[in-house]
C-alpha cells in the first residue's frame, strides 16, 4: 500500500542525493571566532561533555534531527540505523513526520524504534498545520505511543508547504489548537521550524500556548524550499527564489536568548561539526540537532553513523578543552568564550 505522503518521503531523499545544493552551506557559525585558551588549566581527559535532556542522560548535547519515515525499505533501514547509533553513542533522536503512519499503516514499522534505543530521548513528530487538517490529540498520542516517545515535535513549515505541490497552507488559528494539544498529551510538546528559523514572536506565542522547548532550526543547512522545487511539475522557480529565506541559526539563537529563563532552546539548521555545536551552546542552546551530515552514513550502516557521531563528539570535546570549559555548565550561554563576531 502506498500514498502521496509515503512516496514523498522517498522523493525527498532522492532530491537530496541528486542535488548537492539542497544543502545551502551557509556556514553562518564561521562568523563567530572563539576565545582560545593556551593555558586551559584542565586535562582533556577531565572534560565532561555529558548533559541531560527530557530526563535522560546524554554523552554530549547532540540530537539526530528529524529526517524521514515511511513504508519504503530504505527509509525503514535509515531510521533503524539512526536509532541503534543513538543508543550506542548516547545521543537523542527525533523522527521525521509521523503523519504518514495514518494514511499508510505499514509505515508504522519505521517509527517503532524504542526497543532499539531504550535509554535515549526519542522525539515524535507531526506537522503543526495538520491540526487544521484533521490531526488531533488521538493521532498525536498514537504517534507518541508508536515511538515510545519522550516528547513530540510540532514542526512549523509554512515555506515548505507554500512551495510543495500538494502543500497544506492554512496556518490560521493554530495557537489555540497547539495549546489544547499541550494540555491533552502526556509528554512535552516542542515547537520546531524546519530550516527558516523561529522569531521572538513565534516563541512568545508558543510560551502562551504552554510550550517550553523550542527548536529554532534556522537557515544555513538543508533547504526544504529547494527540495520541494524538484517535486513541482510546473515551470515555477518559487522554491529557488525562497531557498535561503529565513533567519540564520546563530541569529535565531541570539533572538531567543531573552527567553532562556522560561524556555529551553534547541539549535539546528546548518550545524556541521562539533565546533558549531559548541558555539550553539555558548549562544544558549541546550541541545544541538544535525541531520544532513548523518543521512549518507545512515543509508550505509549503524557503524557508519556511529563513526560520524563519535567524530563530532571528539570535535566537541576538543573545542571544550581549548576553551578551558570543564563541563557544559561552563559553556552554556557564556559569551566570554566569544572572541569576535564578523
Amino acid at each position: 500500500m502506498s500514498d502521496l505522503t509515503n512516496d514523498r518521503k522517498l522523493e525527498h531523499i532522492r532530491a537530496i542525493e541528486k542535488d548537492p545544493l539542497t544543502d545551502r552551506s551557509g556556514h553562518y557559525f564561521d562568523r563567530i571566532q572563539l576565545m582560545h585558551r593556551g593555558l586551559p588549566e584542565l586535562a582533556l581527559a577531565d572534560v565532561d561533555s555529558s548533559c541531560e535532556f527530557l530526563g535522560r542522560q546524554l554523552s554530549f548535547p547532540m540530537l539526530i534531527s528529524s529526517m524521514t519515515g515511511g513504508d519504503h525499505q530504505l527509509i525503514k533501514s535509515v531510521n533503524r540505523n539512526l536509532a541503534q547509533a543513538a543508543q550506542i553513542c548516547g545521543v537523542a533522536m527525533a523522527v521525521g513526520s509521523q503523519r504518514v503512519m495514518f494514511s499508510t499503516p505499514e509505515a508504522k514499522e519505521s517509527f517503532e524504534l524504542r526497543e532499539l534505543a531504550p535509554d535515549v530521548p526519542l522525539i515524535g513528530n507531526l506537522g503543526a498545520v495538520q491540526l487544521n487538517y484533521g490531526i488531533g490529540i488521538e493521532q498525536a498520542q498514537a504517534a507518541i505511543d508508536c515511538l515510545g516517545a519522550d516528547a513530540l515535535y510540532l514542526h512549523l513549515n509554512p515555506l515548505q508547504e507554500a512551495v510543495q505541490p500538494e502543500g497544506d497552507t492554512d496556518f490560521s488559528n493554530l495557537a489555540q489548537k497547539i495549546a489544547e494539544l499541550v494540555a491533552g498529551l502526556n509528554v512535552p510538546v516542542l515547537l520546531k521550524e524546519v530550516g527558516s528559523g523561529l522569531s521572538p514572536s513565534d516563541i512568545e506565542t508558543g510560551l502562551q500556548a504552554g510550550v517550553r522547548i523550542f527548536d529554532v532550526a534556522g537557515t544555513g543547512g538543508t533547504s526544504w524550499s529547494r527540495i520541494e522545487h524538484h517535486r513541482r511539475k510546473d515551470e515555477s522557480d518559487l522554491g529557488i527564489k525562497f531557498q535561503d529565506w529565513g533567519i540564520p541559526t546563530p541569529t535565531a539563537l541570539k533572538l531567543a536568548n531573552p527567553y532562556l529563563g522560561s524556555a529551553t532552546i534547541v539549535a539546528s539548521g546548518g550545524l556541521r561539526d562539533g565546533i558549531d555545536m559548541v558555539k550553539s551552546v555558548i549562544l544558549g542552546a541546550s541541545l544541538c540537532g544535525m541531520a544532513a551530515p548523518l543521512l549518507k552514513p545512515a543509508m550505509e550502516s549503524v557503524e557508519a553513523v556511529v563513526t560520524e557521531i563519535e567524530k563530532i563528539k571528539t570535535e566537541f570535546r576538543t573545542a571544550m578543552f581549548l576553551l578551558g570549559a570543564r563541563d557544559i555548565a561552563a559553556l552554556f550561554n557564556n559569551r566570554a568564550h566569544i572572541l569576535e563576531e564578523r
